[in-house]
Parts: C-alpha cells; structure tokens; sequence
C-alpha cells in the first residue's frame, strides 16, 4: 500500500510540473471552449477531465446520461476529473485523479498536433469488475498510442451501485420502461461526445474504435450488441472478457428489479424518494453494508435487446472488425487445485468434485500426465469458467455471424517477480497484459521491467496501433498475424510474447465448454 502511496505521489507531482510549463492550447467542442495544454516532450495535445453529460447527481442519479448544458469563457481541461465512487476492492489500482464523486462523466484525451486532420481515434475504457476502475489509471494512459498517431481517449462511466442499480420505480420513471445499465448507457454517452466533437481536436468520428480489458471488454462486447450505439466506432478490441455467460451475462429486467427492491427494502429505504435524498457516502455505505458484488447487466430492451448469442446469432451486431483474445492463465491453478500439488490424483479429484456428472470428459479433454500439463489444464480450466471461456464465445460468434475481419490473441508474458524458479506462475496473469499492449511500461516503475518486457510491449502496441488505424494488426517488422475465417475448424492466435509468433492451437476444450455451458444457462 505505502509503495503505492508513494508512487501516486511521484505522479501528482510530476503532473503538476509539467502542467505549469507546458503552454495551454484552446479548443472549442459544441458546449465551449476548453483549455488543455501542450506537451512538447511528448508531442501532444493533452485535454483532462473533459465533461461528456451533465453530473448524475440528485434528481438524475440512476438516470440515462442527460447532454450537456453550454458553458461561457473557457473552461480548464488541465486535471482527470473526479473517479468514479467506488473501493479500491482489487489492490492494484492507482489513481491520478484527485477526488471521488457522483459527479464523475469526465473523459480525457491525448491528441498529436501537427499531424493534420482525420486521425483514427481510441476510445479505451477501464476494467474493474463494474465496481472500481477509472479513466486516469497510468495503465491506461493515451500518450504512447498517441504517438503512434492516434487519438487516444479513456473514459469514466459509473460504478456498483450507481451504474447498475435497478429498481421497479426507477423503471416506471424511465420514458424507455427499463433501469440499470447505467455505466453502459455513459459510455454510448461519451461516444456520442466523440462522434460530434473529435474533429475538433483532428480525429476522424468515422475511424473510432472502442476497446477494453475484463469489465472494460464486457462493456466493448455489450456495446457491439447494443442498437443504441451502432454507428459510433469501426472497430472493436477485447482483451479476456464479454457479457455471455458465465461472466457477468445480463439478467432479465423483472430480475434486476426483484434483485433492487430486495436491497432497497432491506436497507430499510424501500422507495425511490428515499434512495435519492441520501447522500453518496450514506447510500455507498449501505451497499458496502450488504457486501454486494456490484449489480447486473440488464436485458433492458433499450439498450440491451437480448443475450449476445442471440444478437450476434441473428447478425444485428455492430458490423465492424474485431480484435480479440486472453491471457495464457487468467487464474493460476490454485484456483482449481486449492492449493494441492498439481499431481494427478489431485487434479482428478478435483476434476471429480467440480464436474461429477462430466469428469470422464473433462479428463480426456485436459491433458493432466505430468506435474506442467497438470498446472496448466487446471489454470485452464479456471481461467475458462472465469471470463476465458465467454471472451472466446464471442470470438467464434463474431467470425461465424459477420463478413469482418477477426483477429485473436494469446498474450503469455509473465510480469517480472520475485519468486524463485520453482514458485513461477504457469502463464500471464489477468489484467497483466494492459500496459504491454497501451506502451505504459515506464509508467509503473515500481516494477522491474527487462529488455523483453518493452520488446513485448512495443510489438503488442503496434499490432493495436496498426488495427486502430486500419482493421489490421499486420505492419512492417512485425510476426504475420492472420485473420481467422468462419469455417476454421482451427482458427490461428497470435501467441504475444518476447517473441510473438502464430500458433494453431486445439479448441476442443471449448467444445466442451460450448456444451456445458448451455446446459448450465438453461
């Protein structure tokens, strides 16, 4: 905690450093004339804490983004805006914003100058489980892809309670007859506010695409299957995660409602009224108190028509590139194993206990012959149940279900750490991929980078750079990375690693999940 104390000190100060030398750059959008300042070390144009809607406070909390209000004179664009109100429930995020509020629609925005007009855009937003995260995390900071000529932008959207509560009233009051959704419904906001607004810092509303990590994938994946935002990018980036079950699949509306009216009421505030007059800190304290993991997605009917398989079986997805893929071990094998030594009686009973009904199958399925093969099938296994699984599903519906071009991955650099050789893990962590495939290396010192790490890191950048500015990785000095075609019975990946290479793995494995999975949604 303290090295990361220290570290957000270091950033806050070195912010505002540079912000008092760097001369300011005016830029007038539909609703004013911001000021933003211009960073001649790194070549750009930086605008922070841009506002996209009006605040979601008081009457408008638990409302659809509302546009916003014109402003007079010039309004500083030189700080993040307030995060999103939130716990920094995982441990590994760093904040660069300087406050926590209801009032947190802010996006930023790292522009090139003197590149011209008509740049491809990036629209990046966080992971965080849809109950922490931010846009001013320095994973996911815009400069390095900016350099690379593109306009990169991160984005907030509300959090737990306050972007995903649903509740009957809140329904009737909604000129759609639907609640919840709400962090989605800001997102398709500050898309919008991109597409009528890039232009004035030289981007091209015709060439954004939308990307994201865990939660922030979910929300790309979601944000393809939405109606609402058909139109608003051309092309689309998903690392590990998308809303199809078993990870974080929306839920019927009556569901949603049923779920918020049982919080409400037990929170001894059963009307929205209620809800509404009490403070942030009283209302967050209430869903801390219920120990509560967020709330779900919503099949909403507005935003959400139906289940992702059934929009993209029925081709009414967003018809655009997709660049998709997951790390090499999105959980370790403890996971599964609780801990054992990875041998094989172990592994198959834990096989047994987890799939009583399928453990024959799942056995021929997850080579399990030696101590390596026994640490990796159980690593994937419990990588596939928590988000890998889902994040493939929407890979294979998108290559079977559109004319686009699909490209995936398979990222399997190990962060550097202080284990010994014998306590290595088996593959990449979640979320670890992040700061390889944004260039952010540099930016979190407090881990000893190698020479591989930032050859990894710049080979991952560019492949994004390239798919960002033209719907394919592909590009000079870099491995060939083909695009997958629908009838593929082994669809190539991209292995992301020191030395990045195309590989043809089996999927059989996600046959079998195919199966298992559908039987469990039932």
């Amino acid at each position: 905690m303290f090295k990361n104390i220290s570290v957000l000190l270091s950033f806050l100060i070195l912010t505002a450093a540079l912000s008092a030398q760097q001369p300011p750059v005016l830029t007038t959008v539909k609703n004013g004339t911001l000021e933003g300042y211009r960073d001649a070390k790194t070549g750009l144009n930086i605008f922070l804490g841009v506002p996209f809607a009006q605040p979601p406070t008081g009457d408008l909390r638990w409302k659809a983004p509302q546009p916003l209000h014109n402003w007079t004179g010039t309004r500083s664009a030189k700080k993040f805006g307030p995060r999103p109100v939130q716990t920094n429930v995982f441990g590994d995020m760093i904040y660069r914003s300087d406050s926590m509020s209801e009032d947190c629609l802010y996006l930023n925005i790292w522009a090139p100058y003197n590149k011209g007009s008509r740049l491809p855009v990036l629209v990046y937003f966080y992971g965080g489980g849809f109950v922490a995260g931010e846009s001013s995390e320095p994973r996911y900071d815009g400069a390095a892809m900016a350099q690379k000529g593109i306009i990169a932008i991160t984005v907030n959207y509300r959090l737990n309670i306050f972007g995903f509560f649903a509740h009957p009233e809140l329904s009737r009051e909604a000129d759609y007859k639907a609640s919840g959704n709400y962090g989605l419904l800001d997102q398709q906001a500050a898309l919008q506010w991109v597409h009528d607004n890039i232009a004035a810092f030289g981007g091209d509303p015709d060439r954004v695409t939308i990307a994201g990590e865990s939660a922030g994938a979910i929300s790309v994946s979601a944000q393809m299957a939405s109606p609402l935002s058909k139109g608003l990018f051309a092309g689309a980036i998903g690392e590990s995660g998308a809303a199809i079950y078993p990870t974080l699949p929306p839920v019927p509306l009556d569901s949603a409602e049923a779920i918020g009216k049982t919080f409400a009421d037990q929170a001894g505030y059963p009307t929205l009224k209620e809800l509404r007059s009490l403070s942030t800190a009283a209302l967050f304290q209430l869903y801390n108190d219920a120990h509560r993991f967020g709330f779900p997605v919503v099949l909403d009917g507005y935003f959400l028509p139906n289940t992702l398989p059934q929009v993209f079986e029925a081709r009414r997805q967003a018809m655009v590139p997709l660049l998709v893929g997951w790390n090499s071990a999105e959980t370790g094998e403890g996971a599964f194993l609780k801990g054992l030594p990875p041998t094989k009686e172990n592994f198959t009973n834990a096989v047994k206990e987890n799939f009583p009904a399928d453990f024959e199958k799942v056995l021929s399925v997850f080579p399990h012959n030696n101590a390596d093969e026994i640490r990796q099938s159980a690593a994937n296994i419990a990588s596939d149940r928590f988000i890998v699984y889902s994040t493939w599903k929407w890979f294979d519906l998108h290559r079977k279900n559109s004319n686009q071009k699909v490209y995936r991955y398979l990222f399997s650099k190990i962060n550097p750490n202080n284990l010994p050789a014998d306590k290595q893990p088996i593959g990449a962590s979640h979320a670890s991929d992040i700061p390889y495939c944004m260039g952010n290396l540099y930016l979190l010192p407090q881990i000893k980078w190698t020479v591989e790490d930032y050859k990894t890191s710049e080979t991952f950048l560019n492949y994004f750079a390239n798919f960002i500015k033209s719907s394919d990785p592909n590009g000079k000095g870099l491995p060939e990375w083909p695009a997958v075609k629908a009838n593929e019975e082994q669809p190539p990946v991209m292995n992301i690693n020191t030395n990045s290479k195309k590989t043809v793995p089996s999927d059989q494995r996600f046959q079998f999940w195919e199966a298992y999975f559908t039987q469990q949604a039932r």
